[in-house]
């Protein structure tokens, strides 16, 4: 390719010089090519080490001038082929113009203007693509791609000088870090090393140093491990690795690829060796850090940070920190951690303004937002950028209708004097509505405006008066708060904060400070009318997670009165409903019912709508999703921090096997399903303010608690048992409400009353035991067990798999386990490179395990070529295109895994005749496209049999007549069971599932007859077939004889296919040679059939004669096949030399005779009326021309050569273990005509 011109001092070191002119020199590098000895070895050693170019690209071309000692470099190629194109164009193009410069100065100043046009040319000729990278990157990826044998849309994040161990030798090179592929190269001294690794299938990632391995980094997949040491910087390597890694089990969990952050914004200066994708990375690193951080929406991006510091009135200090700045938000964090934090959205402020400077307060910002709160920022170091970045997002802040005061105090808690009045008339079964009560128009139950708890409030009774007494202290206590620190969004988040929140929130805040603290208020406050809109159109629909949250409805706290009424039922359900609408990945999980119910207790529909979203999407991530993995991941947390803080209990735990069994609910309802109501929502409170920390506090506090009892345990029962009984007594003394029973029995024994735990005792004793939990060790715990959960239910998913397909094929569990290894690695292959169809259509994650990966065409032939036994050449490729065909039974153009292994076992273990059974289908329709057969058989089958056509459409299917009729029987079942599903009778469930499990043997005699031209295409397959068996001879012999019979048969038949025989044989037996039936003749048809008699007789005459030319053939054909090596020169034109399977090539065929592995365009019909035209097709389809699969079978059956062949047990072992060893990509093939890089791998 050609270069941008750079200086050469030294032309000659460690190349060699093979063309010159005056002008241009062509050089090679030492140690490419044939030769290079000690020298060559020395220098590729020296490439690899020193990251050189010439590694890649060997050729170079330089400018010279007589006179200057400098040359330019100006053109590199990775073979001679390459090089020698841009030689040949410089010579033809330049050679002569240079020869008329007078000044060299002159001359090199053309020269590299000239080159620089090319390179104008070429990069406008090309989409704008990676204009960021650094030439020296791009060479870098160009490394990685010939090295790998990589294609283009294969993109390097970055690469790193290291060392890999391989046994106890460590092998300097570089680690290239790509978006799927992690790989490795060295070259020492002779000794080559490659290492490719894909992400997806890392199932461990960790930073260790050890006295063998210093400071490296492991990764490990299934069935290996491998170190990495030596890197200058392996913090920046391994959170780059992390977050690849990331991306590739997003991918396994749900579809979730990686795709290239279109709006990154451009560097004025491109850097060295970082790329564009590597940028992207970083930046979302940090977006992350910054929303967790936060509590900000997913899809807000920052821009840029800035140290400053932030006047605090309510201590009168300058805080020193940093200000974030993105598209929607100013937010401040103190650098001492959980000082102050502050969030002022964007759509709040009203004036920005730069402030007078002075000694004290240099270059101050002020910011002043609607309801009338002033901050004050000071030290910052570019303020007019800031200002005017401020400026530019201000302007495309669209309107939003900001919450008046009034609004986000919310009108049910507005003031504590307004609530014994608002309970009044608020029973359940009060005939007039409750206030906060609207009757929506399109639903008879009333939908509420106002939390449920406010509307359900029963009247205090008088032992609650001195707690009612504390809760209005409470409430004090925060107005307080509120009054020094701000109300709202813009609030100073400080320590005061916490310690008010560990106290207890007042059931009267308790959801604005839901809503505050989880930022589902920015949320709901920016997406005004989305849930109602979301309610109506979800009204009236239904699928499976409707059906779902229907059956769970009445299970949500059924014990609280405000779900005992249609009211509460019917809030509940349209908020989950509009979640499942809203995101289709999760729809609808066990657990979201209690969570949900519980955030209707305190806020009103559209508020617990967004409250939700921010639990299921942001607070726990995939906890809600069908394989629950958040919920797993955070379970493997918990785990290793009990290991880490109680390491005694741990151990025992652990044979007990009880920590993976309690946790799960804990973490999934937030304790609400394991703890009295009126306690678990103080965890809650806490939740909503400090994220999953404290769930993971609050239960090593409760281990902790209970570590002596559980110690003394002998069986997981006792273990639940204790822990059951005190999770059951943790209570709030300081509620309000009356008690409410819980679910769970009281579990003790006799008078043994076991004692209450207060819950904010507990909660406390949490944050002074395991209050040095860090969020961002948690967040590295999360990686860690990520990977670790996925890959395990991947093996999971594997094993269904394999259990549920292994009793319909004869392949082994272990020969099953690789092949749906080699399937999946196809179908991923596929997802980040392209296919013919999206990742979504290939992975449905609705489906059961068995349909989830499914392949194309494309990628089915690639694993058919390197799997199938019958080995055809070139052919292969056309009979892959049939199998697909005929196993895409829903013809959805994707294949599943389970129809792959169908296909693959017949080809395998199937007896010869089931083999010949599949080979006839594949030269049937479907499998043969209509594009394959001719023009008049595409339009008009020769089949004119009613009856035949059924059984054609039943064969194409793959499918017995009664196996229609049960399609639909099944059809009509879900009908009804769709009208209504409980009328259904179990028993009849469990009669279609035996007989679904049934596999009924398909009746050979209701398969389609074939006619003349698919019958050569199946020869056609046979020949290629035989081609490489070690029994060639035998068999062309075999299949020759058994064709020429199967031909006579054929013609024979057709003087039965007369109207007047077929109408005798509709009363006769039609079971033999291939006749078929016909009904309704006329005597004019008669007619015409007598007068064709004497044709029929001349044809019959013309066959004898072609069956002796077809005999003298077969003769030269066994000959050819025996000294093939000696004789094929004499007998056969270049042409036939060139053929690609086998060169025992007729010339000439008969209709007696069979054409061995393709008809050349030349070939000609002996004894036929029907000239072959230009495409090696008839121009014309004999019609009556038919023969059956008991004909063929039974001619098969005379001939023991063919019987051994598809007899011949193959075993795919070899073929697997062939498959794994080849390279995940196929090498690009160089044309170079010298020797290239070798392709030798580790």
């Amino acid at each position: 390719m050609w270069l941008s011109p750079e200086e050469v001092l030294l032309a000659n070191a460690l190349w060699v010089t093979e063309r010159a002119n005056p002008f241009f020199v062509l050089q090679r590098r030492k140690g490419h090519g044939r030769g290079g000895g000690l020298t060559g070895l020395l220098v590729g050693t020296l490439d690899v080490v020193l990251d050189s170019s010439a590694r890649v690209a060997p050729y170079r071309i330089l400018h010279q001038t007589q006179d200057s000692q400098v040359y330019w470099n100006i053109a590199c190629g990775t073979c001679r082929k390459e090089i020698t194109g841009h030689w040949e164009w410089l010579e033809l193009n330049l050679l002569q113009t240079l020869s008329v410069f007078d000044n060299e100065e002159d001359v090199t100043t053309f020269v590299k203007g000239k080159v620089q046009g090319i390179l104008a040319e070429e990069n406008k000729n090309k989409e704008v693509k990676e204009d960021e990278d650094s030439g020296k990157f791009k060479e870098a990826e160009l490394k990685m791609r010939t090295l790998f044998g990589m294609p283009e849309v294969e993109k390097l994040v970055n690469y790193y000088s290291c060392s890999y161990w391989k046994g106890r030798v460590p092998r300097q090179g570089w680690v290239y870090l790509s978006v799927n592929h992690l790989c490795f190269y060295s070259f020492l001294l002779g000794k080559e090393v490659k290492l490719v690794i894909r992400w997806v299938d890392v199932t461990q990632l960790e930073k260790n140093a050890t006295l063998l391995f210093p400071e490296c980094i492991k990764v490990s997949v299934r069935d290996r491990e491998h170190y990495l040491s030596m890197f200058l910087n392996i913090n920046e390597t391994f959170k780059l690795m992390e977050q690849l890694a990331n991306i590739a089990m997003r991918q396994l969990l749900d579809n979730e690829g990686f795709s290239e952050d279109k709006c990154l914004p451009k560097l004025k200066k491109s850097l060295k060796n970082v790329s564009a994708l590597k940028r992207d990375l970083d930046a979302r690193a940090k977006n992350e850090r910054y929303r967790s951080t936060f509590q900000l929406p997913k899809d807000e991006r920052l821009d840029g940070h800035t140290d400053c510091t932030l006047w605090t009135p309510f201590n009168k200090m300058h805080i020193m920190g940093q200000m974030f700045v993105s598209n929607n938000y100013i937010c401040f964090a103190s650098k001492e951690e959980e000082v102050c934090n502050l969030i002022i959205p964007l759509r709040e402020v009203t004036i920005v303004e730069k402030a007078d400077s002075s000694s004290v307060l240099p270059s101050p910002l002020s910011i002043s937002t609607k309801n009338k709160m002033t901050f004050l920022f000071a030290n910052l170091k570019d303020r007019d950028f800031l200002v005017q970045k401020i400026s530019d997002f201000l302007q495309r802040t669209p309107s939003r209708r900001s919450y008046s005061k009034e609004e986000l105090r919310n009108p049910k808690s507005a003031e504590s004097e307004v609530l014994p009045e608002q309970s009044e008339g608020s029973s359940p079964s009060s005939s007039t509505p409750s206030p906060g009560v609207v009757l929506d128009s399109t639903e008879a139950a009333p939908t509420a405006t106002q939390a449920l708890m406010t509307i359900f409030r029963k009247e205090p009774q008088e032992e609650l008066s001195s707690k009612m007494a504390k809760e209005k202290m409470k409430e004090e206590s925060w107005k307080i708060h509120f009054f020094e620190f701000g109300r709202g969004v813009c609030m100073y988040r400080t320590p005061k904060t916490r310690d008010l929140v560990l106290k207890g929130m007042p059931e009267s805040l308790r959801g604005e400070l839901w809503l505050l603290f989880s930022g589902a208020l920015n949320e709901m406050v920016t997406h005004p009318g989305y849930y109602s809109d979301l309610v109506q159109e979800s009204t009236g629909k239904y699928n499976l997670a409707t059906e779902e949250i229907e059956r769970d409805l009445h299970r949500s706290m059924p014990e609280h009165p405000a779900f005992q009424n249609e009211m509460g039922i019917a809030a509940l359900r349209r908020v989950l409903t509009a979640y499942a609408f809203r995101n289709p990945n999760i729809g609808y999980c066990q657990a979201m019912n209690i969570v949900t119910s519980v955030l209707l207790l305190y806020c009103n529909e559209e508020e617990a709508f967004w409250l939700l979203i921010a639990l299921c999407e942001r607070m726990l991530p995939d906890y809600y999703n069908t394989r629950v993995v958040g919920a797993l991941v955070d379970q493997g947390v918990f785990e290793d921090l009990t290991r880490e803080h109680l390491p005694l209990l741990y151990e025992w735990m652990q044979e007990l096997g009880v920590i993976s069994t309690i946790s799960l609910s804990w973490f999934l309802t937030l304790f609400l399903s394991v703890m009295p109501f009126e306690s678990a929502v103080v965890v809650v409170d806490c939740f909503f303010y400090e994220g999953i920390k404290v769930i993971f506090q609050v239960s090593l506090a409760v281990l902790e608690a209970n570590m002596e009892k559980l110690l003394n345990c002998f069986d997981e029962g006792e273990a639940m048992t204790i822990l059951g009984r005190y999770l059951d007594n943790v209570c709030n003394k300081q509620s309000t409400s009356p008690p409410i029973p819980h679910l769970h029995a009281l579990l003790t024994n006799g008078d043994d009353v076991p004692p209450q735990i207060d819950i904010f005792e507990l909660i406390k004793s949490s944050y002074e035991k395991f209050g040095s939990i860090r969020a961002d060790a948690i967040e590295q715990m999360r990686f860690k067990q990520r990977l670790k959960v996925i890959q395990t239910l991947e093996d999971t998913a594997k094993r269904s798999v394999v259990r549920a397909i292994l009793t319909e094929t004869a392949f082994t569990i272990e020969e099953l386990e690789e092949l749906y290894l080699l399937f999946k690695a196809k179908h991923l292959m596929s997802c980040y490179w392209g296919g013919s169809s999206s990742a979504a259509e290939r992975h449905d994650l609705s489906q059961p395990y068995l349909e989830q990966y499914r392949i194309d065409s494309e990628q089915f032939r690639e694993l058919f070529l390197a799997l199938s036994p019958w080995t055809c050449g070139l052919h292969s490729q056309v009979l892959a295109g049939r199998m697909f065909r005929l196993l895409d039974k829903n013809k959805d153009s994707l294949i599943s895994f389970k129809e792959f292994v169908t296909g693959l076992s017949g080809m395998y273990h199937g007896d010869h005749i089931e083999k010949l059974k599949l080979l006839y289908k594949l030269h049937l329709p479907p499998a043969l496209w209509s594009e394959e057969e001719s023009a008049l058989e595409a339009a008009q089958y020769f089949v004119e049999d009613p009856l035949a056509d059924v059984t054609h459409d039943v064969a194409a299917g793959g499918e017995t007549s009664g196996q229609v009729q049960e399609d639909a029987a099944n059809g009509n079942t879900k009908q009804k069971r769709d009208e209504k599903t409980a009328s259904q009778d179990y028993r009849y469930h469990l009669r279609m599932w035996a007989h679904e499990k049934e596999n009924p043997k398909e009746n050979i005699k209701e398969l389609t007859k074939m006619n003349q031209e698919q019958f050569i295409e199946m020869c056609k397959t046979l020949y290629n077939m035989f081609s490489e068996d070690p029994d060639e001879g035998e068999l062309y012999h075999a299949i020759a004889t058994v064709a020429t019979l199967l031909l006579q048969m054929g013609e024979v038949g057709k003087l039965f296919c007369s109207p007047g025989s077929r109408r005798a044989n509709d009363m006769g037996d039609h079971k033999g040679l291939g006749l078929q039936n016909k009904e309704g003749v006329s005597a004019m048809d008669q007619a015409k059939t007598e007068a064709a008699q004497p044709k029929l007789k001349a044809d019959c005459d013309i066959l004898s004669d072609t069956l002796k030319t077809q005999m003298e053939r077969m003769k030269l054909a066994e000959c050819v096949a025996t000294k093939r090596e000696s004789s094929a020169t004499q007998l056969l034109s270049d042409e036939e030399v060139r053929d690609d399977t086998s060169m025992s090539s007729y010339s000439m065929v008969s209709s007696g005779s069979l054409p061995c592995e393709d008809i050349s365009e030349d070939t000609v019909l002996v004894g036929s009326e029907h000239v072959v035209g230009g495409h090696g097709r008839p121009n014309s389809i004999d019609a009556d021309w038919s023969i059956s699969f008991e004909q063929i079978l039974a001619s098969v059956l005379t001939e023991a050569a063919l019987v051994r062949f598809f007899d011949k047990r193959v075993v795919v072992g070899p073929k697997i273990a062939k498959c794994k060893s080849q390279r995940a990509v196929e090498r690009q093939v160089s044309s170079s005509s010298d020797q290239d890089l070798s392709p030798s791998s580790s």
